[in-house]
């Protein structure tokens, strides 16, 4: 019997000799291959999903259109590879995928013992609880003894674990192999309570006959920065999905959207000529075409609108910005100057 040390040190020593394969190769792979596969969840409306003629839709999905975009100059040369949350990380260690698009949060131990390098969040959550509105439960703090329905293998878990532990409440976990199992199990009355990310939450009551009859309690018990992630290694193509994130931020804080995109092509401003590529740099230094940023603002949009769309106030989801707005709007989205 091997250990469970030696284990964990054979995947670690798997998944880095792996990630070494695909070190500084990822772009010249793209690029020969024709199209971009990124990896996104299996079915999550308002940030990954097929509509009813199979054409994916979501806030992770437009993140990637945007770098198909920034590579190809157009949104449509992408697969996207439909990934649990055991299939994930190793899809992209081995090189099936090329980015993880994918409501995966970034952690100490995903970020430093996987191979994996997060970027910067495109979606900050936490950790939530969802009951029947018919149990009468208005607080998290009212679960003491409650089941409840989570995925296995996932910060969910640990969480769930965590909080109730540290109130002091009893935990009946009902631990599922998939989140689509989880929830079916809540709807049908095997578990009390259905833990996830607030916006995962929110998702899934959106996909009910009857979403008003359930509620997402206000407690919110974790931080979720929900990111994309590459292989490490590969310090180039970290830096075009990255900046990527980058961009879309950037665009919403000068004001530059998809529709009025092209009245700032006369802008004498520094800052949005140089943004825009009319004054060269942000291509060059990246590896990308001088017009990229322009490209994707007004093929994709700027970061308020691909949040609106998909999961803001209008649509099923009923998201309100909270983090998710800019820096000088009370929320964390900042970006570093391009320059």
């Amino acid at each position: 019997m091997i250990s469970t040390m030696c284990r964990v040190l054979l995947l670690s020593f798997f998944f880095l000799s792996q990630s070494s394969t695909f070190a500084g190769k990822t772009l010249e792979t793209i690029k020969k291959r024709g199209n971009l596969t990124c990896g996104v969840s299996t079915g999550l409306p308002g940030f990954s999903s097929p509509d009813s003629k199979g054409n994916w839709k979501g806030l992770d999905i437009d993140f990637c259109k945007a770098l198909s975009v920034a590579l190809f100059g157009n949104e449509s040369r992408v697969k996207y590879v439909s990934l649990n949350a055991q299939q994930r990380f190793t899809a992209l260690q081995s090189g099936e995928i090329d980015v993880l698009s994918r409501n995966t949060t970034n952690t100490l131990s995903r970020d430093t013992s996987t191979g994996l390098n997060f970027t910067y969040p495109i979606y900050f959550d936490g950790q939530a609880f969802m009951v029947k509105k018919a149990s009468g439960v208005k607080s998290a703090k009212d679960l003491s003894g409650a089941s409840v329905c989570t995925q296995q293998g996932t910060t969910t878990e640990l969480n769930m674990a965590d909080y109730f532990r540290a109130n002091r409440m009893k935990l009946r976990p009902v631990v599922f192999e998939s989140n689509d199992e989880g929830v079916q199990a809540f709807v049908k009355g095997r578990c009390d309570v259905l833990t996830n990310d607030a916006s995962g939450l929110a998702a899934e009551r959106s996909k009910f006959k009857k979403p008003e009859d359930y509620i997402i309690l206000p407690e919110i018990i974790s931080k979720e920065p929900l990111a994309p992630a590459v292989r490490h290694g590969d310090d180039e193509w970290y830096d075009i999905v990255k900046w990527t994130v980058f961009a879309l931020i950037n665009a919403e804080e000068l004001g530059i959207n998809s529709k009025n995109i092209d009245t700032f092509k006369r802008s004498k401003d520094p800052r949005v000529k140089r943004f825009l590529g009319k004054s060269p740099g942000v291509g060059k230094s990246i590896g990308l075409d001088e017009k990229w940023i322009f490209n994707i603002i007004s093929k994709v949009g700027n970061y308020g609108e691909i949040f609106e769309r998909n999961v803001g106030s209008q649509t099923p989801l009923k998201l309100k910005r909270g983090l998710n707005d800019l820096w000088t709007k009370g929320g964390l989205l900042y970006s570093p100057p391009f320059k």
